[in-house]
C-alpha cells in the first residue's frame, strides 16, 4: 500500500464536488481509499484519522485542494491522479461555463431583482458572508452549520433591524414563492404556510400537505436553534408575521423539535393573535389539548399536515372574544384537574404559577398568596391538615375566593365543581352566592366553572349547572373546553414584533444569489428561478491569522 499526493494551489471547489471526486477516485481499479479536501488544519486532521495524511500534504496551504490516493501499486495511484480532471468535468455544474461574479456585491449588481442569498460555505466563513448579504438588503438562507451562537444572535439582530429574514444557520429546507431551497420537496402552491425549526420536519409536513391534495404558500426554515432560549424565536416570529399578513396564506403550521418552554409560550401567544388558524406540532412537547382557540395541536407531523389541509378546506371565520385584563386564579379541589389545566394553560399563559408545578420555574413561592396566573390545588397537604378535603367542605375555597377578589390583579376565577358519591351534597348552593356577590363587587372579573359529574349523581347535575350559570359563571363540562376559553380570554400579550418584513419579496418570482454549493444553484435554475452563482473563495486564502487581521482592520476606526 502506498500514498500518492497531489496539491493544487489556490484551487477551491465546494464540498459536494470534492466528495464526488473522492468517491470517484476510490472506485477506480487498484485504489483502496482516497481523500479530497481543502487543506485546512481541520481537514488535515480528518485525513490523519483515516491514515491518508502523507508527508507531502504538510506543504499544502488552506486554500489549496489536496488529493491523496491510497493504492496497491505506484501505477494504480498514478492512473487515478491522471483521471482527476476528467472526474471533475463530470461533476461540475453548468454554472462552470457561465460568468461567475467574484463577490456578493457584483452578483447583486448582475441580478438586481434578487431578494435572497443562499449561503452554504464552510461554517467558519458563513457568518461574514451572511453579514454581507444583509448589508445588501438580502434575505438569507443560511445552510451552513458550525456557526457560533453569538454569530447567530448578531445576524438575527441585524436582520430584525433591517426587516430581513435569516433562515438558519443549519437551515436545510425552505420553500419561497414556490421554489424549494436546500433539500425541499417539490410541492404545489396553495394556502398553507409553514414555519419550522426542523428541516426534515418541514419536508414531512409540506410533502404531506401536497400528498393530501393541499398546497403551500411559503415554508420558512428557521434553523434548529431558533426556539432555544438564547435566540428566543427571532426568525420564527418574523416568519409568522409574514404569513399572518400574507393574503395567500389561510392556515399556518408551526413545526419544531422540543422548544424552550418560555419560548414556546411566546411563539404560541403570537400565533394565537395572528388571526389565522395555526396547527402546532412541537415534537416531544406535551400538547395541552386538541385545540385552544385558534391553535390546533397535532400529535404527529402527518396529523399536522392532515389538520392543515382540513382547515384550509373549511376556514373558520368565528372571531374570538376580546382578551380580558388581569390574571387567572384557579381554585381547584381536584388535583388531576388542576394538573390538566396547568398543562393546557402553560402553552399560552405566562407567568404561570402553582403549588403543584409542572416546570420548576412555575413553583409558587407562597402557596397562600397568588402571583401572576396561579392555579392552586386546595387538596394538597398544605391546605388539608386539620381540615376536610375541599370536595367535602367549601370553606377554605370560599375564603381563598374572597382573597382573590380583593386582589385588583385578578381578572378571571376558575373553579372546578366535582360531583359524585361522598362529595359535598350541594356545592353550588355555597359557591353560587359567592360568585354572584363577587360579580357585583367586581364588574371587571369573570367566573368560569368546570363541572364534572353525571345526570345520575345525587347532587343533580342540571341543578348544579343552573345555579352556577344564574350566579354569573360560564360553565364547561371538560377541562379542555375550559382551558380553551380561559386561554382566549387571558391570552398573553403578543410579543412586540420587529418592523414587519416587506411582503413584496414573497409576492413575485424568486430571484436569488447562491454562495457555496453549486448543486443549490442547479436546483434553483431547474425550478425556473433566476439565479447567479458567486465564484466564492475563502478570504485570505483560508489563513485564519490573516483573516482575523483583516477583520480587525475593517472594524477599526
Amino acid at each position: 500500500m502506498l500514498l500518492k499526493t497531489e496539491i493544487r494551489p489556490g484551487t477551491y471547489f465546494d464540498s459536494v464536488i470534492l466528495m464526488h471526486l473522492q468517491r470517484g477516485l476510490a472506485a477506480l481499479p487498484g485504489v483502496d481509499d482516497a481523500g479530497v479536501v481543502m487543506a485546512t488544519p481541520a481537514n488535515l486532521e480528518l485525513l490523519a484519522d483515516f491514515d491518508l495524511l502523507s508527508p507531502e500534504s504538510q506543504a499544502a496551504n488552506p486554500d489549496d485542494m489536496l488529493i491523496v490516493v491510497r493504492a496497491q501499486t505506484e501505477q494504480a495511484a498514478a492512473d487515478a491522479l491522471a483521471q482527476v480532471d476528467e472526474l471533475l468535468k463530470k461533476r461540475r455544474s453548468n454554472v462552470s461555463s457561465q460568468y461567475r461574479p467574484r463577490s456578493l456585491a457584483a452578483a447583486a449588481g448582475q441580478l438586481p431583482e434578487s431578494a435572497i442569498t443562499l449561503i452554504s460555505v464552510p461554517g467558519r466563513y458563513a457568518a461574514a458572508v451572511a453579514h454581507q448579504a444583509l448589508d445588501l438588503g438580502q434575505h438569507v438562507f443560511l445552510y451552513s452549520d458550525n456557526v457560533s451562537l453569538d454569530d447567530e444572535i448578531a445576524l438575527k439582530t441585524k436582520a430584525a433591524e433591517k426587516s430581513l429574514l435569516v433562515m438558519g444557520p443549519d437551515c436545510g429546507t425552505a420553500i419561497v414563492n414556490g421554489v424549494g431551497l436546500g433539500f425541499a420537496n417539490r410541492v404545489r402552491r396553495g394556502p398553507i404556510g409553514v414555519v419550522a425549526a426542523s428541516g426534515t420536519g418541514l419536508q414531512a409536513v409540506t410533502a404531506g400537505i401536497h400528498n393530501l391534495g393541499g398546497g403551500v404558500s411559503q415554508a420558512f426554515g428557521t434553523g434548529g436553534r431558533d426556539l432555544k432560549t438564547e435566540i428566543n424565536a427571532a426568525t420564527a416570529l418574523q416568519a409568522l408575521d409574514v404569513l399572518a399578513r400574507d393574503p395567500e396564506t389561510k392556515v399556518v403550521v408551526l413545526v419544531s423539535k422540543p422548544p424552550a418552554a418560555a419560548v414556546a409560550t411566546r411563539l404560541l401567544a403570537a400565533a394565537q393573535a395572528c388571526g389565522k388558524p395555526v396547527v402546532v406540532q412541537f415534537i416531544g412537547y406535551p400538547p395541552p389539548g386538541r385545540q385552544i382557540g385558534s391553535l390546533h395541536f397535532a400529535a404527529s407531523l402527518h396529523e399536522a399536515a392532515e389538520t392543515a389541509v382540513a382547515l384550509a378546506a373549511n376556514p373558520v371565520t368565528e372571531k374570538p372574544a376580546p382578551p380580558l385584563r388581569g390574571f387567572l386564579r384557579g381554585l381547584f379541589s381536584g388535583g388531576t384537574l388542576a394538573y390538566e389545566a396547568m398543562l393546557g394553560l402553560q402553552a399560552t399563559l405566562t407567568p404561570l404559577h402553582s403549588n403543584t408545578p409542572i416546570q420548576p420555574e412555575q413553583e409558587l413561592a407562597d402557596v397562600y398568596n397568588s402571583t401572576g396566573h396561579t392555579i392552586i390545588d386546595l387538596g394538597e397537604d398544605d391546605f388539608t391538615q386539620g381540615r376536610l378535603h375541599p370536595m367535602l367542605d367549601n370553606d377554605l375555597r370560599l375564603r381563598r375566593l374572597k382573597q382573590e377578589l380583593d386582589d385588583p390583579e385578578a381578572g378571571l376565577i376558575l373553579l372546578d365543581v366535582v360531583l359524585g358519591e361522598g362529595a359535598h351534597p350541594d356545592p353550588a348552593s355555597e359557591l353560587a352566592p359567592a360568585i354572584a356577590a363577587g360579580g357585583k363587587a367586581r364588574r371587571d372579573i369573570e367566573f368560569v366553572a368546570l363541572v364534572v359529574g353525571t345526570d345520575e349523581d345525587p347532587q343533580g347535575l342540571d341543578a348544579q349547572i343552573e345555579q352556577l350559570q344564574t350566579a354569573g359563571a360560564r360553565v364547561f363540562r371538560t377541562t379542555a373546553e375550559a382551558v380553551s376559553y380561559v386561554s382566549q380570554r387571558l391570552a398573553a400579550t403578543p410579543p412586540p414584533m420587529v418592523a414587519p418584513v416587506d411582503l413584496a419579496a414573497f409576492q413575485r418570482p424568486l430571484a436569488a444569489i447562491n454562495v457555496g454549493l453549486e448543486s443549490f444553484y442547479d436546483s434553483l435554475t431547474t425550478q425556473g428561478a433566476a439565479a447567479v452563482h458567486v465564484d466564492w473563495r475563502p478570504p485570505a486564502g483560508g489563513n485564519e491569522k490573516l483573516m482575523d487581521l483583516l477583520a480587525r482592520m475593517k472594524t477599526s476606526p
